[in-house]
């Protein structure tokens, strides 16, 4: 691995791995504002592995707006995990007010000539926003087409999800939805409670997720209650429109924002059919992810080695009810036999939320092999 080189400044959005942490000793900066740790980007031209430094305090905090970070960059010719670049001993110098002008920093000439060794010409204008010059060109803000509806079909906005950190918890600060979505030409989003987090965490290789213990009787249950409870109250606050049918989709899905009440993985319903109708009536979920980062009672997930060969037959019966309910049913982080078993047993339309296309997928890659 070479020796660490030229001390650099580069601004994109922090991608933690675990999306419910608050401060962070390592992280992915991103060209593009990614929704989570698990959806962004792994091309090394897209996203830089970045360490914190550890002179004082080893965390920083994660930050929602893009940021500009300096430090040490240094090449990865042999990284197993594909990484090409990392910058060490960061530290964050800007936040998105800030960051606008790097004339005090690093320019993007500076950084293809500090690069030249590495084969750094691959990074082409545009792959992060913020170490060309002034003569970056700017876009003007993307507007939908008059008379569509714009989803996104996976989203934790707004901090939904209760914190891992316990002196945090269910108390959780959420964020804004309502302005940000209005902004951005948003009208509708998929938001995500997610049923996993107490006993799935990063591993320690920095690479993906994993189960770290077996979770308690009724322990994922009970945080899938607490989450929409925090769902329903962040709706209130935010003043969205809850979409549940054809009918309010029509009604209010141009005019946002709204949401459609999402479970990423239905690890809480621990085997029992009758919380899928719970769920609907109780709390109105209209859009359930089968899978999420350990291996449930419904199937296999695509980062570890397959148990079940597939969905299991309990996986099947939550398939079938929800198609009687009208739940959409959610095949992202499922294994392929999963997805094949999924599609043979609906009578409706599945999704395939959030993955990436591969043409050589590595083993336990959560990528889908592109023909």
């Amino acid at each position: 691995m070479a020796e660490d080189t030229a001390l650099v400044e580069i601004s994109g959005w922090m991608a933690p791995l675990d999306p419910l942490a608050d401060e962070v000793d390592y992280f992915l900066l991103a060209a593009n504002e990614p929704c989570c740790g698990g959806c962004v980007s792994r091309d090394p031209l897209d996203c830089i592995e970045v360490f914190v430094r550890a002179d004082g305090d080893a965390l920083v905090p994660v930050h929602t707006q893009r940021v500009t970070v300096r430090g040490r960059l240094q090449r990865l010719p042999d990284d197993p995990a594909g990484w090409r670049y990392r910058i060490n001993e960061a530290r964050i110098v800007a936040g998105h007010d800030e960051a606008s002008d790097l004339s005090r920093g690093i320019t993007r000439r500076a950084f293809l000539a500090s690069g030249a060794a590495f084969g750094l010409a691959a990074c082409a204008p545009g792959r992060f926003g913020n170490y060309t010059e002034s003569t970056e060109t700017s876009l003007p803000a993307w507007q939908s087409t008059p008379g569509s509806i714009t989803l996104d079909m996976h989203s934790h906005a707004g901090r939904v999800i209760v914190s891992r950190n316990p002196s945090i918890g269910v108390d959780r600060p959420f964020l804004p939805m309502n302005a940000p979505m209005r902004a951005g030409g948003m009208n509708v989003i998929c938001l995500a409670i997610v049923t996993d987090t107490t006993v799935t965490r990063v591993s320690a290789d920095r690479k993906r997720f994993e189960a770290w213990r077996a979770a308690e009787p009724g322990e994922l249950y009970a945080l899938s209650q607490a989450e929409f409870v925090r769902l329903r109250r962040l709706v209130e606050r935010e003043q969205l429109e809850v979409v549940t049918d054809a009918a309010t989709l029509a009604a209010y899905g141009q005019r946002g924002p709204c949401v459609i009440v999402s479970a990423e993985g239905a690890d809480f319903l621990e085997g029992q059919i009758d919380r899928v109708d719970e769920a609907y009536h109780a709390h109105q979920l209209r859009h359930l992810q089968l899978t999420h980062y350990r291996v449930n009672e419904l199937g296999d997930i695509q980062t570890v080695p397959p148990v079940h060969g597939g969905l299991t037959d309990f996986g099947a019966d939550v398939v079938r009810r929800c198609n009687t309910l009208g739940i959409v049913v959610d095949v992202a982080h499922g294994t392929y036999d999963l997805v094949k078993r999924a599609a043979a047993t609906s009578s409706k339309p599945l999704v395939l939320s959030h993955t990436a296309l591969a043409l050589h997928p590595r083993p336990l890659e959560r990528v889908r092999h592109f023909v």
